[in-house]
C-alpha cells in the first residue's frame, strides 16, 4: 500500500486527492481543491475550510492528520516532443519539460510552479511527471503526422494529443467490457474526442496544443489558420493578444457573449446562448464522426467530463444526430472521469523505480 497525493493544477485551482494505493486500485482519503489566486480558500469534499498560506501549504495542513505522503503524481499537460511517457522527475524531465513551455504556455508554466512548490512542502517525496499526452503515443503516423514542411515537423511540430488521462481512466474503468472500437467523448471547459481500438488510443481531435479540436469554454478548437494570419496583417495583433483571444475568448464564451458554462447558457434566454450550445453540439458530433471514421466504426461511444457526465440535454442532441452512424442510447455510456486515480496509479508505480 502506497500513500499517495495526486496533484492536478488548473487556470485557477489546483485539484488534490490523497489515495491509497494497492496494486492497480486506487482508494481516495480526501479530495477537494484549493485557489491559486487567493490565499485561504480551499475546499475538501466540497466543504469549505480555513487553512493558511499558499495552496501547497493549505493542502499540507489538511493532510496533517492523514497518513504520511509518500509519492505524489503531478498532472503535466504537455511533455512536448523529448518526453512522451510518465516518468519519475528528476533533473532531466525538469529540464525537458521547461523545453515544453512553448507548447503549452498557459499549462506547463504552472505545473512547473506546483512541482518545485510541492518538493519544498513535501521535501524528499519523490514525484511522478503524469502525461496527458502519453496515451496518444501509440497514435500511427498517419494520425499524428500535421500536413506542414519537413523542417517544421522535425522541431516536434505535430499531433500530440491532450485528455489521456482521463482516456486511460476510462480504458481501466471499463476494462473487460470496453469493446474494440470506443470513442471517448471528454465533454467539459475543455473538450475532446478521441478513438481508441483494442484499448489504444488511434486518433483524436486535439493536436499540437490543447485549443484544437472541437469547441470548448472559450477555446474555438479547429480553426482556419488565415484567421490568424488575416487578424495579424490586418489588427496587427502580437502573439499575446492572439492568445487571449484564442484561449479566453472564444469558443462558447465568444459565440454567446454571456459564459463559457454551459449552465449558464441553457439558463439564458439569449439566442446568442442557443447559438453557442448548437455550434458545440455540431462539433462534437463531427469530431465523433471523425473518430469513428479512423476506426472504421463504432462500438461505443462513452461521454465524460464535466458535460459529458452532467449535461443531459447536450448529450441527447449529440446522439440524436450520429443514429446514421447506428450510434444510440444502447452504444452509448457514460462514465465519470478518474484522472486523479489514474494519477496516483502512476506515481505509485513510478516513484520508487
Amino acid at each position: 500500500m502506497t500513500t499517495v497525493l495526486a496533484l492536478n493544477v488548473g487556470s485557477s485551482t489546483l485539484k488534490f486527492g490523497l489515495f491509497d494505493v494497492d496494486a492497480d486500485v486506487a482508494h481516495v482519503r480526501v479530495a477537494g481543491d484549493a485557489d491559486t489566486a487567493h490565499e485561504g480558500s480551499i475546499r475538501v469534499h466540497g466543504k469549505q475550510v480555513d487553512a493558511p498560506g499558499d495552496a501547497l501549504d493549505r493542502i499540507a495542513h489538511v493532510l496533517k492528520d492523514q497518513p504520511q505522503v509518500e509519492a505524489i503524481g503531478h498532472r503535466i499537460v504537455h511533455g512536448g516532443p523529448k518526453l512522451r511517457e510518465h516518468r519519475r522527475i528528476d533533473g532531466e524531465v525538469l529540464r525537458m519539460l521547461d523545453a515544453a513551455r512553448a507548447f503549452a504556455p498557459l499549462h506547463v508554466p504552472a505545473a512547473l510552479k506546483i512541482v518545485r512548490r510541492a518538493g519544498e512542502v513535501f521535501p524528499g517525496v519523490p514525484a511522478v511527471a503524469c502525461l496527458d499526452t502519453a496515451f496518444h503515443s501509440t497514435m500511427p503516423e498517419v494520425a499524428r503526422v500535421l500536413p506542414l514542411p519537413r523542417a517544421l515537423r522535425d522541431e516536434g511540430i505535430e499531433r500530440y494529443g491532450f485528455h489521456g488521462l482521463s482516456c486511460e481512466s476510462i480504458v481501466r474503468e471499463l476494462g473487460p467490457d470496453l469493446p474494440t472500437r470506443t470513442v471517448i467523448a471528454h465533454l467539459g471547459n475543455g473538450a475532446s474526442v478521441t478513438a481508441v481500438l483494442d484499448g489504444r488510443s488511434v486518433d483524436t481531435s486535439m493536436g499540437l496544443t490543447p485549443t484544437g479540436g472541437i469547441v470548448m469554454g472559450s477555446r474555438p478548437g479547429d480553426l482556419d489558420p488565415g484567421v490568424i494570419e488575416w487578424l495579424m496583417r490586418e489588427k496587427d495583433w502580437s502573439a499575446d493578444e492572439l492568445d487571449t483571444c484564442i484561449n479566453r475568448q472564444s469558443g462558447l464564451k465568444g459565440l454567446s457573449g454571456i459564459s463559457s458554462d454551459m449552465r449558464e447558457l441553457h439558463a439564458s434566454k439569449e439566442p446568442a446562448g442557443q447559438l453557442a450550445i448548437d455550434v458545440f453540439v455540431h462539433t462534437a458530433r463531427k469530431g465523433i464522426a471523425g473518430m469513428a471514421a479512423s476506426m472504421g466504426g463504432v462500438d461505443l461511444l462513452v461521454f465524460t467530463g464535466g458535460i459529458g457526465e452532467h449535461d443531459h440535454l447536450v448529450r441527447d442532441a449529440i446522439v440524436e444526430g450520429l443514429h446514421w452512424a447506428g450510434i444510440g442510447t444502447t452504444h452509448m455510456a457514460v462514465v465519470p472521469t478518474g484522472e486523479d486515480a489514474q494519477i496516483a496509479l502512476h506515481a505509485a508505480r513510478l516513484a520508487f523505480t
